[in-house]
């Protein structure tokens, strides 16, 4: 087995490929997201300033007001959870999330499939572009080669 076929056959080396083409992508599309969200904080700031002033004592009343029963809610939840319950539901997360890496990693993987074929395909094409004017030179210099060894051996027999 060759190191390219080993390299072709190996989930890891699409995985990376996947993970940087959407690395690339991401970063290309955050020029755009910026001016986007530079563009809105300008056409807001004014409006969010004159909100802040008008409802600023409203929400210090309501802040005030709710701390309390914040408290009193999160005592109530403290006690009806087991702690016997906790590896339960740890172990279901923690499936949930490994199951969704995996579908991330798949996704990424064939991202990374269809990015290492398409730039196999470019450098085949870029390969065959270079050999076919390296091809008709070699023919040029065989012809010329050819007519000046003919020259002489129609010299050193006249």
């Amino acid at each position: 087995m060759t190191l390219a076929t080993t390299l072709r056959d190996n989930k890891a080396v699409y995985t990376i490929a996947g993970a940087g083409d959407l690395a690339v992508e991401k970063i290309r599309e955050m020029p755009e997201q910026v001016v986007k969200a530079r563009e809105t904080a300008v056409k807001y700031q004014q409006d969010v300033r004159e909100l802040l002033e008008r409802y600023r004592g409203q929400f210090r009343e309501a802040v005030e007001r709710y701390r309390g029963e914040v408290r009193d809610n999160v005592g109530r939840v403290q006690e009806r959870i087991e702690v016997t319950d906790l590896p339960n539901a740890a172990v279901a997360y923690m499936t949930h999330g490994a199951s969704r890496a995996v579908e991330f990693i798949d996704e990424l993987a064939e991202r990374g499939k269809r990015v290492v074929h398409r730039e196999a395909a470019a450098v085949a094409e870029i390969t065959e572009a270079d050999a076919k004017p390296a091809t008709r030179a070699r023919g040029t210099r065989r012809t010329t080669q050819s007519r000046a060894a003919a020259a002489s051996s129609r010299k050193g027999g006249v």
